[in-house]
């Protein structure tokens, strides 16, 4: 890990890092060409505001991933909350194929993973050994 990656507010020191993936109702392939251009710029301007870090984004017809950073505060179900919304609205708005042939743009669930820089077993053995490491001083 390189602590230069660590973010901070008032209270909390974090570096929590997330694979997203939500999908448009019914899977349709609806995500490509200026639909696709602007939901990136929508996650894109959703992630600055709320002063998340955009890694990467991607679609792929009938979804999209992203890895973002995020306050665990704030919390990443606020987030995708906030995305799929506003995306939702204004890809509505400005694309009437949306809208007339699917009730809603995306589906009402999202996949969510973790993403850190090392392995779950490194993680177990540090915590473990922190009992030995301060009987030790």
């Amino acid at each position: 890990m390189d602590y230069k990656e660590l973010k901070s507010n008032n209270k909390v020191t974090y570096l929590c890092r997330y694979h997203v993936v939500f999908c448009v109702k019914y899977r349709k392939k609806f995500l490509s060409g200026q639909i696709e251009k602007d939901l990136k710029k929508i996650v894109s301007d959703v992630c600055s505001e709320r002063k998340c870090d955009l890694i990467s984004q991607e679609c792929d017809g009938d979804h999209i991933h992203l890895l973002v950073g995020t306050d665990p505060q704030f919390g990443i179900h606020k987030l995708v909350r906030q995305i799929k919304g506003r995306s939702s609205r204004i890809l509505r708005e400005n694309h009437s194929i949306l809208r007339t042939r699917i009730p809603t743009l995306w589906t009402n669930s999202y996949f969510v993973a973790t993403v850190g820089g090392v392995t779950i077993d490194v993680v177990r053995k540090y915590v473990e050994s922190q009992k030995e490491r301060h009987e030790d001083v």
